[in-house]
């Protein structure tokens, strides 16, 4: 039976390595994971006890149009149940986009380091990706501007990025968005949306209205803490949304996720102490990176990208070694590690494991 020819040589997403899989390899008693960008604190107690009280629900079918999570969702962000669409992740959202709206030879537009899961999907469905070069680490909306041809049907822009942390402006999204074809779609994924504090960042919710080609993705996963449910959500208008609904599958999120969801949506005092605890963490990581003299990009999500100036894939392993599992391999940024912002006693682990390194590897610092 012969694949899609497109799909061959397609790379397989690599997630961050799993706690017990290095404790076995490595027969260490004691591992700190921050290559997933998950949250170090899980999610609120009112979503766990959520969870727990479903348990006896298992063998029902969940509701596939996730009704009451959808309702809760719509008056949170002030908007019409029409305008939500649920997935299995953002990912599910992102894949039944390029199904909906790609036929082959189309054209998207991304950035050249940014979230890999907008370029396999879009090569599933034969489309052509153009990369678009960053600038400093932040998206280059001129560049991408530039970039659209009469075959273009989507961009994406992952706010803040997925590796590098930087955000695009909210003045500089709008003067894009007057400037993109009607026709164009412009997909904002802000699964990190949650964590940042820059005044300058756009709310993309707020600007749906004004824009209907525009489509916003979040997620359960980043600051709720419900990463194992695999729940995220897209938003835009309800012509977009029906047509992305025809194409996904049914019960396509679980009881337990929409349980879950709902009942953290509802806790936004933990979403804030969360923000607070994760923007004290990048303070204390910015702070021992410029200690050790490393050139890092500004962190606007729960994550920083840091310049170790010697082959990352080095630094990852000898930091694997001492339990800290990062993240590395960023095909433009061979000597950066991505790193998630833990607690602040898996960030001293990480700080001080990470100077061993560095003098283990003889890296002027």
């Amino acid at each position: 039976m012969n694949p899609k020819p497109n799909i061959i040589n397609l790379p397989v997403y690599k997630p961050g390595k799993p706690i017990d899989e290095v404790k076995k390899e490595l027969g260490l008693s004691e591992v700190i994971k921050l290559a997933s960008n998950e949250n170090p604190y899980g999610p609120s107690p009112s979503a766990k006890a959520a969870i727990i009280a479903d348990l006896d629900n298992l063998f029902l079918y969940p509701d596939g149009a996730a009704a009451d999570l959808t309702s809760a969702l719509a008056s949170h962000l002030g908007v019409e149940n029409d305008n939500i669409i649920f997935g299995c992740g953002s990912d599910e959202i992102i894949a039944l986009i390029t199904r909906a709206f790609f036929l082959p030879g189309d054209e998207t537009i991304m950035a050249d380091q940014t979230f890999s899961v907008y370029k396999s999907n879009a090569d599933i469905e034969g489309a052509v990706s153009i990369e678009v070069p960053l600038a400093k680490g932040t998206h280059d909306l001129d560049a991408m501007l530039a970039a659209v041809t009469e075959r273009t049907k989507v961009i994406w822009i992952c706010n803040p990025n997925n590796p590098t942390g930087t955000i695009v402006p909210e003045e500089a999204l709008v003067t894009f968005l007057n400037a993109v074809p009607a026709n164009v779609m412009v997909v904002l994924d802000e699964a990190y949306s949650e964590y940042v504090t820059d005044l300058s960042y756009s709310d993309g919710i707020k600007l749906l209205a004004k824009y209907p080609n525009l489509v916003v993705l979040r997620t359960f996963s980043k600051i709720y803490g419900l990463a194992a449910l695999r729940i995220g959500y897209g938003v835009a208008s309800p012509q977009i949304i029906k047509l992305i609904n025809q194409v996904r599958e049914p019960f396509n999120t679980s009881r337990l996720a929409q349980a879950g969801a709902l009942a953290a949506l509802a806790d936004q005092d933990y979403v804030q102490e969360c923000r607070r605890l994760n923007s004290a963490g990048i303070i204390q990581l910015q702070g021992e990176f410029k200690r050790l003299s490393l050139d890092f990009f500004p962190a606007h999500g729960n994550f920083i990208m840091v310049d170790v100036r010697k082959p990352a894939t080095e630094v990852f392993d000898a930091l694997l070694r001492q339990g800290i599992i990062v993240r590395a391999g960023h095909r433009l940024y061979p000597t950066y590690i991505r790193v998630t912002v833990g607690s602040t006693e898996q960030n001293k682990a990480f700080i001080a494991a990470l100077e061993r390194v560095l003098k283990d590897q003889k890296v002027q610092v």
